[in-house]
């Protein structure tokens, strides 16, 4: 079958590298893909959000099945899209409706969800302009350090911990009122800070049943010792040390089972990925949000070690016959790191060649902000290349992984020399 994956990142040239192994793909599409994901299948130049463009593709080249990989367009309603139209309609999209996708798209309908189906989460309230004083004596009222969250899409950068109170209130005044983080920033969830450690769950559910994918956990800030700037992730590492047999029964009763009986009971509908972020409080799991894509750099480390044929777990999401699916996963240890641009996440260097990639060996390098430009690959995003290594233990895919990075070069590239750190 034809299969078309929306996307550019790290992300969706994971899921290529591993639909490419599968005997039941004819051609592999990407939109518009990297300088990585050219050479497992066809990067087609389009906007992930160009519904009516993705439309002729689909039909000019009889793509059997969509897999989304970024947030933005499920927000924006391309599954409903496909429904709504008679010659999409029977195509599997595999990526939440519209409505289910606002458990990304906005934090509040997220909280309301957690409230509502009993799934523990941080104490929260949200505010707008008009409710702004409100929000100042909500604040108050807390302890520090204080977590200030925009409601909406803000390319995962819209969440802020500060310890001291006047800066909290100064941020919330400037999140409100001066748009710190454009429309997403418009209402903003205030809410409690859990002080624990943090890891990722991910699930992929057919609306009716789910399998629950390997766990990981991902290193959000700029510098190590996690201090600095959020990124959109620097690392990542699965299976999770720390996420015994235990704590991960916990997630399953208390969040991920508790979580699709709620969507049915809500009647929303829910095809695809539920990415679960969550942090151990005392042994104790709380959800700290939901995304309704796989994480980037996760998709790294949790694709890799999916032993199964790729395609035939998305036919059988699609036929709603997940409950017979039988998940194989790679005991092995998984971890990736990510090179990225001088200034990232600030203003960044774009442009930059690459080389040494044909050098690395017992690593898998995959695509996140590369081009191709006069047959050399170069850099074009904050986020370059995720260096994805095995091992025994985390340690030695790490060590992997650090040792095939020497072998890379592109112009003030850096990266993480700590991940994994805090295990």
């Amino acid at each position: 079958m034809n299969i078309l994956i929306l996307g550019s990142g790290g992300r969706e040239s994971a899921l290529a590298w591993k639909i490419a192994q599968s005997d039941k793909i004819e051609q592999l599409f990407i939109a518009p893909g990297n300088a990585g994901t050219k050479n497992i299948g066809i990067n087609l130049q389009l906007s992930v959000n160009d519904f009516e463009a993705i439309k002729k593709i689909v039909l000019e080249n009889k793509i059997k099945m969509v897999i989304v990989g970024p947030e933005d367009p499920l927000v924006n309603g391309i599954h409903d899209f496909f429904l709504s139209d008679k010659e999409l309609g029977n195509i599997p999209v595999i990526g939440p409706q519209k409505l289910a996708a606002q458990l990304e798209g906005s934090k509040e309908f997220a909280k309301k969800f957690m409230v509502r189906h009993k799934i523990p989460t941080a104490k929260y309230q949200s505010f707008t302009i008009e409710t702004l004083q409100k929000g100042f004596t909500f604040l108050e009222n807390l302890d520090a350090p204080y977590v200030l969250k925009a409601d909406g899409l803000a390319a995962g950068k819209g969440v802020l911990i500060l310890n001291n109170l006047q800066e909290a209130k100064k941020e919330l005044k400037e999140m409100l009122t001066l748009k710190k983080f454009g429309d997403a920033s418009s209402k903003v969830v205030i809410e409690e800070f859990l002080d624990g450690i943090e890891m990722s769950s991910f699930v992929l559910t057919d609306s009716e049943n789910y399998v629950i994918l390997p766990n990981a956990k991902d290193y959000k800030r700029i510098g190590e010792g996690d201090k600095g700037l959020n990124t959109g992730g620097m690392g990542a590492i699965s299976p999770v040390p720390f996420a015994d047999e235990e704590f991960l029964t916990k997630v399953e009763e208390r969040i991920i089972k508790p979580t699709i009986k709620g969507l049915k009971r809500d009647n929303i509908p829910y095809v695809g990925f539920i990415f679960i972020g969550l942090i151990k409080v005392n042994n104790e799991p709380f959800v700290i949000e939901y995304n309704v894509r796989m994480g980037d750099p996760e998709t790294e480390v949790v694709i890799p070690r999916i032993k199964s044929d790729l395609v035939d777990l998305f036919i059988a999401t699609a036929e709603k016959k997940l409950d017979e699916f039988n998940l194989e996963i790679d005991e092995r240890s998984a971890t990736t790191v990510m090179l990225v641009s001088g200034g990232y996440p600030e203003s960044y260097e774009k442009e930059k060649e690459i080389s040494g990639l044909d050098n690395v060996k017992n690593s898998i390098v995959f695509h996140a902000g590369t081009t191709v430009k006069n047959d050399k690959v170069i850099s074009c995003g904050g986020r370059v290349l995720a260096v994805t290594s095995f091992g025994k233990d985390f340690e030695e895919a790490l060590s992997k992984s650090y040792q095939n990075i020497e072998k890379i070069q592109f112009d003030k590239m850096s990266y993480r020399k700590d991940i994994g750190f805090d295990l």
